[in-house]
């Protein structure tokens, strides 16, 4: 995260690779207000003892919201068989949950700008919880539905907070470390989310996972409840703001771009289950392996992007989605032998690295005196896209079936690749890097 001169964290022996992974990564409206207050009052602050319990329990919250918002991919087909829907319907729980958080990020921190921000994120866990029980025993799609509809309140209000609340909990020196950690939880429930539901879900049913999920929900509300301090809000933050970053010229170009890769990756991961099962033919343990492989393969993708990024900026960016359309596209052709379907599985998921990593970083290049608005709107672009991509390949699904699912992926991550040459062309892009480099959070 740079905020231009006025914040500037340097790289330290300490520092760690994964500060600016993964989509859901923002800066929110209240980070300045409260990095201005830390500056004003620097040996105070320097000297307070940091938080670390209430940093790992914001952590656990973190990365049982992403769990639960990307649960259903793993379980589709039993979701669907049970409330007798479409497997495309099903997959609207997942298009609803981000159209939901979309409107919940941006708008949240003005909302409840009153309120002692501890009682914020508790009230945000409660709704966790309360939303996967409902899921869990939901006899109808339209009970799902209410369930998955409180879960976008959450994840999109627990997001926009996080990194204010990560930075209010420890000394200026150690914010770093301290986003590091919360931001880990998102890399272990992206790897460990999607094999677990499928696995867990084979063994004790779908609706029990859902309350597994609850019950971790449950140990991260006790965790923040003795933990968390009380936490006064900052000032209001302005909307005006938001509107202003939103008409750059830039912002819009790049935003398109990440419209388009989110889009795609959600038309892929969220039908990828019914795709393995239909045309690859494979049984569930399997397919948990292979979800896992893919997970592993994310991970390392997300690790390995920062070195791409430093020494080629433009060409990763263009190239990750243009690779994943690329695979995408070799899977619907080859999907029905194993191995090959594991490997364009597995390789669209070390591309799909460089997307969640290259976009926050190109933000805060594009647009570094404004990264924390910027980042709001790309929470929320990136919600956008997963709606309508989940939406819309839920309903090609359901018309022509999971290979024109695939090939309308294969074309939006096309665009997406354009689009991103679009946003980059004609600027020489580089993220510092060695010893004196800025650490982008």
């Amino acid at each position: 995260m740079i905020f231009g001169d006025r914040m500037k964290f340097q790289a330290k022996s300490d520092r760690m690779s994964g500060y600016n992974f993964y989509f859901p990564i923002t800066a929110p409206y209240e980070a300045r207000n409260i990095i201005n207050k830390m500056k004003e009052n620097d040996s105070t602050e320097a000297s307070k003892e940091p938080k670390w319990p209430a940093v790992y329990a914001v952590s656990l919250a973190v990365a049982g919201l992403i769990t639960s918002e990307f649960l259903p991919v793993s379980i589709l087909t039993p979701i669907a068989k049970d409330l007798h829907i479409t497997e495309g319907t099903a997959g609207q729980a997942i298009s609803i949950t981000a159209l939901i958080a979309m409107f919940s990020s941006l708008f949240i921190a003005m909302i409840t700008r009153k309120i002692d921000r501890r009682w914020v994120l508790l009230f945000f866990s409660v709704l966790q919880i309360f939303s996967n029980i409902l899921v869990a025993f939901a006899p109808s799609f339209l009970v799902l539905t209410t369930g998955r509809i409180l879960l976008g309140i959450a994840v999109g209000g627990f997001w926009a907070m996080s990194t204010a609340t990560a930075m209010r909990l420890v000394p200026p020196r150690l914010i770093s470390k301290a986003l590091s950690i919360v931001y880990a939880s998102v890399s272990i429930a992206t790897v460990l989310a999607a094999p677990l539901g499928s696995f867990l879900g084979s063994m004790i049913g779908w609706r029990n996972v859902f309350l597994l999920v609850a019950g971790l929900g449950g140990l991260s509300l006790i965790w923040q409840a003795v933990t968390l301090p009380s936490m006064p809000p900052a000032s209001p933050p302005k909307f005006r703001t938001l509107l202003d970053v939103l008409n750059h010229d830039l912002v819009k170009k790049g935003m398109l771009g990440v419209l388009f890769a989110f889009a795609g990756y959600a038309i892929f991961f969220t039908y990828l289950r019914p795709f393995l099962e239909n045309i690859t033919n494979v049984h569930v343990n399997t397919l948990t392996i292979i979800l896992l492989c893919y997970g592993l393969a994310n991970f390392i993708g997300a690790l390995i992007a920062r070195f791409m990024l430093d020494r080629k900026f433009s060409a990763t960016m263009a190239l990750a989605p243009f690779s994943m359309c690329f695979f995408t596209a070799l899977l619907i052709f080859s999907g029905a032998n194993m191995i090959a379907a594991s490997l364009c599985i597995a390789f669209w998921g070390l591309a799909f690295g460089s997307v969640q990593v290259g976009w926050p970083t190109w933000l805060t290049l594009a647009i570094p005196d404004e990264a924390e608005s910027g980042g709001s709107i790309l929470v929320a672009t990136t919600q956008l896209a997963i709606t309508l991509g989940a939406g819309l390949g839920g309903l090609i699904f359901d018309k022509t079936g999971i290979k024109g699912t695939f090939g309308l992926g294969s074309l939006v991550l096309f665009l997406a690749a354009l689009m991103a040459a679009r946003a980059l062309k004609g600027k020489i892009w580089k993220v510092p890097s060695g010893k004196d480099s800025i650490v982008h959070i």
